[in-house]
């Protein structure tokens, strides 16, 4: 074969392979999600990846009680304000904040961290701009974690973080 034929043939090849499909990445098992909301000229918008519960035990096992969270998958959760707010009757200046839970049985804390963006692990120790406390209640079951914002009404707002049974409200108010 001379070498103009096989130019020619590697050349083909090389074409034929840059005109195939790649191959498809699986989807990731924890899609990312966002939702955001309007309150009195404020807007809240939170970013995350939100896993699935596949008949797990969630909390007190898979999610074990007393130990800082990442309510979310891969990169953490984030939350980001465009005023001041309160939340829970606690003022959060505005800004961008990795969202961390510390569950228990009967009250949560909930950490807005100045660390982001960040992995969801380790817990940025020492980098909290607010905590506070919250009672988790009993919903409907939830298979995909969800943050939703269930009442706005003028210049307050509910905000739950939900998944399997487990709804813990925040209450958030723009002054």
């Amino acid at each position: 074969m001379n070498l103009f034929i096989v130019k020619k043939v590697i050349s083909g090849i090389l074409l034929l392979l840059w005109c195939l499909p790649a191959k498809a990445q699986a989807p990731k098992p924890s899609q990312h999600g966002t939702v955001s909301q309007q309150i009195a000229g404020t807007k809240i918008t939170i970013e995350y990846n939100r896993p699935v519960a596949r008949g797990r035990e969630l909390f007190g096992s898979l999610v074990r009680w007393g130990r800082v969270w990442n309510p979310g998958a891969d990169d953490a959760t984030n939350i980001a304000i465009s005023t001041d707010v309160e939340i829970n009757g606690a003022k959060l200046a505005a800004g961008t904040y990795s969202l961390w839970a510390e569950p228990q049985p009967d009250r949560w804390t909930i950490i807005f961290s100045k660390a982001h963006p960040v992995f969801h692990v380790p817990y940025p120790a020492g980098q909290e701009a607010l905590r506070v406390s919250a009672i988790p209640r009993k919903g409907d079951h939830m298979e995909t974690l969800a943050f939703y914002f269930p009442a706005v009404d003028g210049k307050k707002s509910e905000l739950v973080l939900h998944w399997g049974t487990v709804v813990v409200p925040l209450s958030l108010t723009v002054p």
